[in-house]
């Protein structure tokens, strides 16, 4: 009996001694100077002494249980306005890749290090900042854990704010110096500790690696692994700067379609002020999106309207707060996209004028966060668009380890009466209350949220709710999902694909973790959705039922492979093809159709890449064959090239009705040095028989402040070349601390 207690004492003691050396491997201390640092790079003055370097990283990709092959170390130090980072890297060779000198590059393709702050301690939100092997800086910030790897959802690089930072290089040595004005960070009053991560991207190795253990079946950015840094002694209170940015704009061209010239010209500015230790005030008057880049042109097979990506700047700074609620594919209640953006009398998308805004955001306390948006939109009488005032107020309130409790009130209110004739209801209204949960590690996430919608006219089926869990193992991954929008709900400020329908979604996918030099994962899954209509005895409208498999190989590159069993019950006429003689499938009949999908990626960090896709089957009661194709090459760092594809070929005997469907979009980026920067963006599309062209020169004078000259040209292609509308625009801004 002694013996067995002795050998649990032991294994006990095992354990703890394990936690011990893990606990002190993941603490940092940052090192208190009086002096200031000048960053170059070489790192040679005499205060980097006081501090010493913290190593031991681990290999994040491709594999996650060993030490990096080539080790990364680094050390901190801050005084009252600064925090200084020092990073000493072993990379492969000397030959860096870095796929560009643009800001705000992406870390999959680029020889990097990333910084991440996460100065409130909630494993929620972080601050990101990364320089790559050319010297070349990004910022963002990440929300929701960072649990996701797509950019366009957890992470946000559309924050600007001003710091240094350089490299220099000896052999296969890489050594950066970070210098980030404390007044750019919200964190907590007197803070005496933060978590942080640092992880580092080779691509030549092939190797990813981070200083807190990352499980690769997460984010390499993932805010549930992090270590602590602590400060030598606490940090003053958060600096509360000011900031202006003026700008001037101006517009010349032809509307050839109205046989008249088109110029105008623009003053206006943003304002960015602190509050407090946590909040931000942003304000704009008169803004102006011109130099934003045009929508990519889509074919949409679908009956339902297409969720296209929010590209504004004021927007998309601190987006989450606002358009976490909900389900983004099918019930958001705030789309960021409703402002600003409106139809013309044609259904052509156009620019509603913003008059004036205000956002504010961010923490009140450790555990609540809150977003104040309201912009007024301008009228158009010659589209009968009226003037609104749109509001949104959000508030996030932080729960148990990771998770929080969401409210969301929207609003979207006339400030006219009757002066312009349209069905736009006087006001519309949306409150919400959202519950997102988070493990401690990741591996369970989910929400459960109801929304319910008030307009001018009383109506009672006007709610929406749902919920769905995720999770998420080395080897296995469990998605389920169940969601009600009601036939009277409505956002006029969210993206509601449809309404009066219930739909449920079950996936499960085992993943194979595979010790090959050539695979890296074999992942097989299986998944039912189908969607009913309580209103219609719970008519079955849509069911697929997909089997897949993915093998993702050690080079980064991906094979997919699909079956799809379909089924569609077409509720009112539906014309996928949209030619001036096609016939649209008749209402009130159902479908049966199977397809078969194809998709391999290629290697993205090469300077060559390819993804193609293809979908071989049936389409309703016909037949469809479908290739969706992209090119890309590039001349590191200066120059890249891509060209996207698609091609439809539907026809449906039964009705007599053929569609060839083309899309074509090249697109090219030259970037001079790292404040010249030109990209091309040329797109034709056979569905809307347009062909468009975007040209922008971009050159950052000063830092954060910009001068765009942007050159737009679209076409009809009926017969032949018609032109539409052509303008050439520019646009000055600066950026001003006060």
């Amino acid at each position: 009996m002694q013996a067995k207690i002795k050998k649990i004492k032991r294994v006990f003691l095992l354990f703890a001694l394990l936690f011990i050396e893990f606990t002190i491997g993941q603490t940092a201390n940052a090192i208190f100077i009086d002096s200031d640092i000048n960053v170059d790079g070489i790192a040679d003055e005499s205060e980097w002494d006081k501090a010493k370097f913290n190593s031991e990283f681990w290999q994040y990709f491709p594999l996650d249980s060993i030490k990096a092959p080539d080790q990364t170390n680094f050390k901190i130090l801050y005084n009252n306005e600064n925090l200084y980072v020092l990073i000493v890297s072993d990379f492969q060779d000397n030959k860096y890749v870095v796929s560009s000198l643009k800001r705000d590059w992406s870390s999959r393709n680029n020889d990097s290090m990333t910084l991440v702050l996460d100065t409130f301690n909630d494993a929620t939100n972080a601050f990101l900042f990364g320089i790559s092997a050319e010297g070349v800086r990004r910022e963002g910030l990440i929300s929701n854990g960072g649990n996701s790897s797509n950019r366009g959802r957890d992470f946000s690089f559309s924050w600007d704010v001003k710091w240094e930072g350089e490299v220099s290089t000896n052999k296969n040595i890489l050594t950066a110096e970070l210098k980030i004005p404390l007044s750019s960070l919200r964190y907590d009053d007197k803070s005496a500790k933060w978590r942080i991560n640092i992880y580092k991207t080779d691509i030549g190795k092939n190797v990813v690696s981070s200083w807190a253990k990352i499980p690769r079946n997460l984010s390499r950015a993932s805010l549930a692994f992090m270590g602590n840094l602590n400060f030598e002694k606490p940090l003053g209170k958060s600096k509360t700067p000011i900031f202006l940015i003026p700008y001037t704009s101006g517009l010349t061209g032809n509307n050839f379609e109205d046989q008249k010239g088109i110029s105008s010209f623009g003053l206006g500015g943003d304002a960015k002020l602190s509050i407090g230790s946590g909040m931000v005030l942003d304000l704009t008057y008169n803004p102006d999106f011109s130099q934003v880049e045009v929508d990519d042109q889509i074919i949409n097979l679908t009956r339902f309207e297409v969720r296209l990506p929010e590209k504004r700047q004021f927007f998309l700074q601190n987006s989450d707060l606002f358009s976490s609620f909900g389900n983004s594919y099918s019930a958001q209640p705030f789309f960021s996209r409703r402002i600003g953006v409106a139809k013309d009398l044609d259904g052509n998308t156009i620019q509603n004028k913003i008059i004036v805004g205000a956002r504010l955001s961010g923490k009140i306390n450790k555990n609540l966060r809150l977003g104040f948006l309201n912009m007024i939109t301008d009228s158009d009488p010659e589209n009968e668009i009226s003037s609104n005032n749109n509001s949104v107020i959000a508030l996030q309130q932080k729960m148990f380890s990771r998770s929080f409790l969401g409210l969301i009130f929207i609003n979207r209110e006339k400030l006219e009466e009757d002066e312009i004739e349209n069905d736009q209801a006087k006001f519309n209204r949306v409150l919400g209350i959202d519950y997102n949960l988070q493990s401690k590690d990741s591996k369970w996430v989910g929400k459960i949220w109801y929304h319910k919608s008030y307009e001018s006219k009383n109506v009672k089926n006007n709610f929406s709710n749902g919920l769905w869990l995720n999770y998420n193992s080395r080897k296995n991954n469990l998605f389920l999902s169940s969601r009600q929008i009601s036939d009277e709900f409505n956002s006029d400020l969210g993206f509601i694909r449809r309404t009066g329908i219930k739909s449920h979604f079950i996936k499960y996918g085992h993943r194979l973790w595979i010790d090959s030099k050539r695979i890296r994962s074999i992942e097989l899954s299986q998944q039912l959705y189908f969607v009913d209509t309580p209103n219609l005895s719970n008519l079955i409208t849509d069911r697929n039922h997909e089997t897949q498999g993915v093998i993702s190989f050690t080079n980064q590159s991906k094979f997919e492979l699909t079956y799809n069993r379909r089924y569609t019950f077409l509720l009112d006429d539906f014309d996928p093809v949209g030619g001036e003689n096609s016939i649209p499938l008749p209402s009130n009949n159902g479908f049966f159709y199977n397809d078969f999908e194809m998709q391999f990626s290629s290697n993205y960090t090469k300077n060559y890449y390819f993804n193609f896709q293809t979908t071989i089957g049936q389409f309703y009661s016909g037949n469809r064959v479908s290739f969706n194709t992209e090119l890309s090459y590039r001349i590191q760092p200066k120059f890249s090239g891509s060209i996207k594809l698609r091609y439809d070929d539907i026809y449906f005997p039964s009705i007599y009705t053929y569609g060839k469907l083309f899309l074509i979009g090249p697109k090219l980026e030259y970037t001079f040095n790292k404040k010249l920067f030109w990209n091309t963006f040329v797109q034709y599309s056979s569905k809307s028989d347009n062909l468009g062209i975007n040209s922008r020169l971009q050159w950052r004078f000063a830092p954060l402040s910009d001068l765009y000259l942007v050159y737009n040209d679209n076409y009809f292609t009926y017969d032949n070349l018609v032109p539409r509308v052509r303008s050439l625009t520019f646009k000055l801004t600066y950026w001003l601390n006060i």
